[in-house]
């Protein structure tokens, strides 16, 4: 398990859990960022910062945001 920001573009990593106080958690959950969720690393900006694309919708997060979500690298 290690932080969505260490993933590579084109990677597509398996959500196992999401750090941060109550309010964060429920913003990154809002997003789609949960337990069991297949994300894609669409690129990746400058130090940390990344395009997501979760369920069909991208989103970028800062490298800050990106740190909270831990994720395993998705098995073909």
């Amino acid at each position: 398990m290690m932080p969505l920001t260490l993933a590579n573009a084109g990677d597509e990593m398996l959500v196992r859990k999401v750090n941060g106080t109550k309010e964060v958690k429920k913003h990154l959950e809002d997003m789609g960022f949960v337990d069991g969720a297949v994300v894609k690393v669409v690129s990746k900006v400058g130090k940390g910062n990344l395009v997501i694309s979760v369920k069909g919708a991208r989103f970028a997060l800062g490298s800050q945001l990106a740190m909270k979500i831990m994720a395993d690298k998705k098995e073909n």
